[in-house]
């Protein structure tokens, strides 16, 4: 599967924005994953794919599928299935966004922290994992303990709890995080 990097994935959005006010309408394109740790944050150059949640729904994927054959990207360059893994108490905030026809959406670092370390998943060949993002938001967040990290999933997640051996990964990247 072909990367997305932050310039291809700024001209796919603003060209469904654009599309999107050609049909007299406008796009609420709500970015997770690695989508959010490269427009919000600046932390990484490459996604592999872009998880978001987008309405009006049927419009929005109609676009992004054109999109996506207009600049060449796999056909699940963008998808939902995201979905499978929102909090019951999310929170998003408005990411500045200049093009037309189109606005973005993001997780607070509090919630995107809480989902990544429930994924907490391991690099494999081909795929980064999520141990890179966990740093950075253990540092944007100013996390020091495992315990904090539960506080933010028990604030988004209610029912969930870390098992024992991502708690252990978690210790792992605080300690090389604050030494």
């Amino acid at each position: 599967m072909r990367s997305i990097t932050r310039d291809i994935l700024i001209r796919a959005l603003t060209r469904m924005g654009e599309l999107a006010q050609g049909h007299g309408a406008k796009l609420e394109v709500c970015l997770y994953g690695g989508a959010v740790m490269m427009l919000a944050y600046n932390a990484r150059e490459i996604t592999r794919d872009v998880d978001a949640v987008i309405e009006p729904s049927e419009l929005g994927w109609r676009l992004a599928r054109q999109v996506g054959e207009e600049l060449g990207l796999p056909e699940a360059w963008i998808n939902d299935r995201v979905k499978q893994f929102l909090a019951p108490r999310k929170r998003t905030r408005r990411l500045p966004w200049e093009a037309p026809g189109i606005a973005l959406t993001v997780p607070t670092a509090g919630y995107l922290l809480a989902m990544k370390a429930l994924a907490c998943r391991q690099p494999l060949p081909g795929f980064q994992g999520d141990f890179d993002d966990l740093r950075f938001l253990v540092r944007k967040t100013g996390v020091k303990s495992v315990g904090a990290i539960q506080e933010h999933i028990d604030r988004y997640y209610p029912d969930d709890v870390l098992p024992d051996e991502d708690a252990a990964m978690l210790k792992t990247i605080l300690d090389e995080v604050w030494g």
